[in-house]
């Protein structure tokens, strides 16, 4: 039995686990410094860290040796390195490391083997690079492919879509209140709250429970109602239209993939009209498969120039109600095209009524690398550009939808 550490200190604090945590963290190039040896789970540890972090061997079984140059020979060993990884770390951990063998070890080709893609655990990084790949993904591992997608959409349609919906019908059915409702339509809490400063007491009448009048009598009041306030339409007629311009670059993988999720979120919502349009130089609109995200991905191609201001030209020959129609526009905002004409399209959509939302990213990754010259000459027009989250939109769309102000996050640019 271990002896209990001394007063004030940790069990984590103790020498022996201090060297252990630094002999992990320096790898087997510090085990003599440190003059800890693992033994057990944390050799397997120490064995999957070395194979991704040591330099450039391919990851590969559980001792660490050095592997063939050759991908496909090494195929079965980074499945099992896959396989150890899951055993050994949280997921988030293992996504990383994921991702950084990917990067660092150039193993996109791998994931064209269905054992591989069984052997991963799925993100909306790993969906990003399978995109990416694109037709280049043969047949043998397509339906694979689709289900490690589908895994991924669902797991965020589940995060996201309750709130998205509950969200966008509180700010439709603001904005559809009518402002010279019939009787039958009158919401009296609202309309009461509205016409409080119009209250007047009534002389010679006595209040039930002696109310004080403003003339310092007791006496009954009235409230006179102005502005009479009318609860939102019940029809289910479109109410708002929404278009999603998406820039599928390949520096905007993760927001692809938020975007194909929101935009079947939103095309599953009666009161809106919602339109998904991607592009690179040219313009795809997925917008009759927005029923399945999953199709929607598949219909995306990861990679290319940037054409902005084709794209806009075609949302804006789509927009036949200006003043109901909200163009969220995700890009980094580097322009392959004609550079002015992106500016003077959003100008153009404002000044016909359009509510026109810029977005760097719809991801949880931050601000990315954008045109900071784009950005401010839509800053300059009323668009400021900003990074948003998936969590964030919601209340982005529910703002635009409802004439108000964005909610720009502090750090955004």
């Amino acid at each position: 039995m271990d002896a209990a550490p001394p007063e004030g200190e940790r069990p984590d604090e103790r020498p022996d686990e201090r060297l252990r945590r630094w002999r992990m963290v320096l790898g087997e190039d510090g085990a003599e410094g440190t003059g800890r040896a693992l033994t057990g789970r944390d050799a397997a540890m120490d064995g999957a860290l070395t194979a991704l972090y040591d330099g450039g061997k391919k990851p590969g079984g559980r001792g660490g040796a050095e592997r063939s140059a050759g991908l496909g020979a090494s195929a079965p060993s980074v499945a099992r390195w896959l396989g150890d990884i899951r055993t050994y770390f949280p997921a988030p951990v293992v996504q990383v490391m994921q991702r950084d063998a990917v990067d660092r070890l150039g193993l996109s080709a791998l994931l064209l083997e269905p054992e591989m893609l069984e052997a991963v655990e799925p993100d909306v990084h790993l969906v990003g690079t399978l995109l990416s790949l694109g037709k280049a993904m043969p047949e043998t591992t397509r339906e694979t492919a689709r289900a490690v997608v589908r895994k991924v959409v669902d797991d965020l349609e589940r995060r996201l879509a309750t709130r998205t919906r509950a969200t966008l019908t509180g700010a439709l059915d603001r904005s559809a209140r009518a402002a010279r409702p019939r009787h039958r339509d009158i919401d009296w809490n609202r309309t009461i709250r509205a016409n409080l400063k119009n209250y007047v007491s009534l002389p010679g009448r006595e209040g039930r429970e002696g109310g004080e009048s403003a003339g310092g009598r007791e006496g009954a009041g009235t409230v006179i109602p102005e502005r009479l306030v009318g609860y939102g339409r019940t029809d289910r007629s479109v109410k708002k239209d929404v278009i999603l311009c998406v820039d599928q670059s390949g520096s905007m993988a993760a927001s692809v993939v938020h975007a194909a999720v929101f935009g079947a979120v939103l095309a599953s919502m009666r009161t809106l009209a919602t339109r998904l349009v991607v592009f690179d130089t040219a313009v795809v609109d997925l917008t009759d498969q927005l029923d399945d995200p999953v199709d929607v991905l598949f219909g995306t191609q990861l990679g290319g120039g940037t054409d902005i201001n084709r794209a806009l030209a075609y949302c804006q020959s789509r927009i036949t109600r200006p003043a109901d129609t909200v163009v969220v526009l995700i890009s980094d905002l580097h322009e392959g095209g004609i550079r002015d004409g992106m500016v003077r399209r959003a100008a153009a959509m404002k000044a016909s009524g359009v509510r026109f939302v810029t977005l760097l990213a719809l991801s949880d990754e931050g601000t990315p690398s954008y045109d900071r010259e784009h950005a401010a000459a839509l800053a300059a027009l009323g668009f400021p550009a900003f990074a948003c989250t998936p969590d964030l939109f919601p209340e982005v769309m529910a703002a635009a939808i409802g004439g108000r102000p964005l909610p720009i996050p502090d750090a955004g640019p």
